[in-house]
């Protein structure tokens, strides 16, 4: 069974910061491009960031832009999103997909994704 996991969420205070990981099984990641994506209460899905499966381009979305950080670990089938100087606006629930594409092109719609965790809360108090 093929599967991404979710990990890491939590509730924390506005300006802290928290570490989401994304782990795979069931079979290798490491030739896909990954993305997060998030959902906040009353609110459609949105892009957050996207990685290409060598890890050497991000792509993220202007909200998030120098306070998230997009990695991947390829040995561990698994990628992080370290979340700094984290606000109220960033709650949401926190989705890791991935793409049947081996591409830095940056794919930012949820249709390009054709594998998806199960999510994890994320609640930043202000």
């Amino acid at each position: 069974q093929v599967q991404l996991v979710e990990s890491g969420g939590g509730l924390v205070q506005a300006g802290d910061s928290l570490r989401l990981s994304c782990a795979g099984s069931g079979r290798s990641f490491s030739n896909n491009a990954m993305g997060w994506f998030r959902q906040g209460p009353g609110n459609e899905r949105e892009f957050v960031a996207t990685i290409s499966w060598n890890g050497d381009s991000t792509y993220y979305a202007d909200s998030v832009k120098g306070r998230f950080t997009f990695s991947r670990d390829n040995a561990k089938n698994t990628v992080y999103l370290q979340m700094n100087s984290l606000k109220p606006e960033d709650t949401a629930v926190y989705y890791c997909a991935a793409t049947p594409y081996r591409t830095n092109y940056p794919r930012r719609a949820p249709n390009d994704y054709n594998y998806w965790g199960q999510g994890t809360q994320v609640t930043v108090s202000s």
